[in-house]
């Protein structure tokens, strides 16, 4: 493993990246994956590093979600927002799923990996743009197997993007009766669940793998990881403070933009490559 200072280009990239990470990770209860994952694709891509720049993004994406998701739902717990019995029952199949997921992209081609991001997130994004809160599927979310199904879909939907729960898990939760709101601030902890086993499997999927940026530990690059990490934890609390100011409609077509812009950006590149 070869540690080396990174260009004070990437560099800047980098802390810009971290901090839209940590504003939108509060803001959206989204782990900050959205951004992370394009904006680390792209300039690993740029550098040189196409045959791995995208399991980089994903898997570098996962480390810090870590943290971010870490501190994204602690200020969202302090609105008092924060549904823990949910999580408490969703997290250990969440966590099968996104190792199951981390296991499945090391087989996935780049290319690949990165149409699959962009044309989820464009999916995801209609629907939250142009649904309406009387689209529900049910009054809750469901247990028993149903939500050992869907938990675990979300992990490794979530892992095999690099994204946090929240941008499988806000949809789902309020498809079942929850509010804006508190779907934001709960799928927030989803990212923890996804993260840290999903972390472990890169780094270990991803030794020895050739043609890895410098200062990469598996598929994880630990300088991206600290810079990013440094900038999402400022940020986080920020975007939380915010998302409790803002109107639920205009919150959730802020989401939905987003998304469609990083979707459409990851399919251009990715028809281009």
């Amino acid at each position: 493993m070869e540690f080396a200072l990174p260009h004070w280009s990437l560099l800047s990239g980098l802390a810009l990246a971290g901090l839209s990470a940590g504003l939108a990770a509060g803001l959206f209860g989204i782990g900050g994956g959205a951004v992370i994952v394009p904006v680390l694709f792209l300039l690993l891509n740029g550098m040189g590093y196409q045959e791995t720049a995208m399991h980089v993004a994903v898997s570098t994406s996962l480390a810090t979600i870590i943290v971010t998701s870490s501190r994204s739902v602690l200020a969202h717990h302090a609105h008092g927002a924060v549904d823990w019995a949910v999580i408490q029952g969703w997290a250990p199949w969440i966590a099968v799923g996104a190792v199951a997921g981390v296991l499945l992209a090391d087989q996935i081609d780049g290319t690949a990996l990165a149409a699959l991001f962009g044309a989820m997130a464009f999916l995801l994004a209609a629907q939250l743009y142009f649904g309406r809160p009387s689209w529900r599927v049910a009054n809750d979310l469901p247990a028993g197997g149903a939500r050992a199904a869907l938990a675990g879909g979300v992990g490794t939907l979530s892992a095999l993007l690099g994204i946090g729960g929240g941008t499988f898990g806000v949809s789902l939760m309020m498809v079942c009766g929850r509010s804006i709101h508190q779907s934001v601030a709960t799928a927030a902890g989803f990212g923890v669940a996804i993260a840290l086993p999903a972390t472990l499997a890169a780094i270990f999927t991803g030794w020895g793998e050739p043609a890895r940026p410098p200062g990469s530990l598996g598929y994880v690059n630990i300088p991206a990881f600290l810079l990013i990490s440094l900038c999402t934890v400022t940020m986080a609390p920020i975007g939380a403070a915010l998302a409790h100011r803002l109107n639920a409609a205009l919150l959730k077509k802020m989401f939905a933009i987003i998304l469609a812009l990083v979707g459409v950006r990851m399919l251009l590149t990715a028809a281009g490559g």
